[in-house]
Formats: structure tokens, C-alpha cells, sequence
């Protein structure tokens, strides 16, 4: 597991730098919440009459002066695009540094083959988007004992839950494409991030772009649906998942015949 480790350090600083940024957004938000709830039924009334607005951001699903409607929409589109930039950003980054940054020879000399290689940097990927979905939960968790609100524990399991799934898939797609870049392409993760995001907001605002829930994965990872339903779509992480997979399999299939430049 020597690539497995490199990678991990390698990514170190990255992954404290993101799960900071999206832990202290997500503190601030929570701890201005207190401060913010008498006034919150006035604003979940004005949010309710902004038509498409309100509909885009799935405001018009739950209660913004209840602390599980308030995290699902603040948390969850901190956690959701935040954590979405993060997993497209490894992905993206996985396979094509080694050319960018000319440090293919590193692999060069390694006593494996290249799909073990593979394995192991969506491993290093995976376990730093796991490890940062926990530290986040972890903060989240201790900022409703904080502010003295009772957190509904299913419904917070079920939308990290389907962040984590989210994120996997963004990063299985992203590595695929990855094995396919010559060169660091981080523009390529992000913006493929940025126009599922979008993809789902036009979902949520028109009926006949509902057929889009098939295409982003953002449509599973609605905090406000999750929060409001207390439930899972899971034909749609199926499909997602499956997305991931194939991304992953383009990979191994692609890189194990790539010509590498030192």
C-alpha cells in the first residue's frame, strides 16, 4: 500500500484546508442560529412566497425556523457543494498530476502493476472524502449540544449518508476522466461539479427538467427533501453508484494502456 500512503500524505494539507473551510462555515452558521430564531418564522414566510426561488433551493420542503430545516438548508448546501468541489478536485487530480507535475517516474519504479496503482489512489481519494464527511459530522453534531437543540439523528445520518454516496460518485466520474487528461485539468472537476449543482436546481424549478434527477447526483442529496421525508431515494443512489463504478472501470481500463510521460 506504499501508493496509498504517498497519496494520503501528498493530499494532507488539501484535505485540512477543505474539511476546515466547510467545518467553520458550517459552526458559524449553527452557532448564528440561536441568535437568528425568533426571527426565522418571518423569514420561512417570506422564503415561501419567492415561487421559482424558493422551489430551486427546496426551502419550500421544510421549516427554516426548526433547527433540522435551518441545517438542511444552510449545512446542507455548505456540506453539499463544499463537499462536491472536494471530491471533484481529487478525482480530477488523481491520475493526471503525475504528468502535470512530472512525477510519473515515482510510479515507473514501483514493483506494481497499473491497475493496483489505480486501486490505490481512488483508495487515498476515498478515505480522505470519508475522513473529512466524519470530522464534519463530528462538528456539526457538537454544535447542536452547543446552541442546546435537539438534533434528529436519523434524518442527519440519512444526509450525510447520501453526501458520502454523492461524493463517491463525483469522484468515481472524475477519476475516469482523470485517466484521460494529460495534464492537471482541476478546471475540468470543478466544473463538472458546478453544472451537476446547477442541473438540480433547474430540476427543482421546472416539472419538465425532472428527468435530470437521473443525470445529477445532487437530486439524492437534497438536504430539505432528505430532512423533510426522512428517507432515502434509493433507486437513484443505485444509479449513482453505478455512475461512480463506471467511471472507476474507465479508469483502470484507460490508464493500464496510457502512455506516461516522465
Amino acid at each position: 500500500m506504499t501508493v496509498f500512503w504517498h497519496e494520503i500524505k501528498r493530499g494532507k494539507t488539501a484535505f485540512l484546508i477543505w474539511t476546515g473551510m466547510i467545518a467553520f462555515l458550517i459552526l458559524i452558521c449553527m452557532v448564528l442560529y440561536p441568535e437568528m430564531k425568533t426571527q426565522m418564522e418571518s423569514v420561512s414566510e417570506m422564503f415561501a412566497n419567492m415561487g421559482s426561488f424558493t422551489a430551486a433551493f427546496g426551502m419550500d420542503q421544510v421549516n427554516f425556523g426548526e433547527v433540522m430545516g435551518f441545517y438542511a438548508v444552510e449545512g446542507g448546501n455548505i456540506m453539499g457543494l463544499g463537499g462536491a468541489f472536494f471530491a471533484a478536485l481529487l478525482g480530477t487530480a488523481a491520475l493526471s498530476k503525475e504528468e502535470k507535475e512530472h512525477t510519473a517516474e515515482f510510479l515507473f519504479v514501483r514493483p506494481v502493476g497499473r491497475i493496483w496503482i489505480c486501486i490505490q489512489k481512488w483508495l487515498a481519494a476515498a478515505a480522505e472524502i470519508l475522513a473529512m464527511n466524519l470530522a464534519v459530522m463530528a462538528v456539526s453534531a457538537v454544535c447542536f449540544w452547543v446552541i442546546g437543540e435537539e438534533m434528529d439523528g436519523k434524518a442527519f445520518i440519512l444526509l450525510h449518508g447520501a453526501f458520502i454516496v454523492m461524493q463517491l460518485e463525483i469522484l468515481g466520474v472524475c477519476f475516469g476522466i482523470s485517466a484521460f487528461l494529460k495534464g492537471g485539468a482541476m478546471g475540468a472537476g470543478l466544473g463538472l461539479a458546478a453544472v451537476l449543482y446547477f442541473l438540480n436546481i433547474i430540476r427543482n424549478i421546472s416539472e419538465q427538467a425532472e428527468w435530470l434527477k437521473y443525470v445529477t447526483p445532487f437530486a439524492y442529496g437534497e438536504a430539505s427533501d432528505i430532512v423533510s421525508k426522512v428517507s432515502l431515494d434509493w433507486p437513484l443512489i443505485a444509479l449513482g453508484v453505478l455512475y461512480g463504478a463506471l467511471g472507476i472501470l474507465a479508469a483502470l481500463l484507460h490508464y493500464k494502456k496510457k502512455d506516461l510521460s516522465a
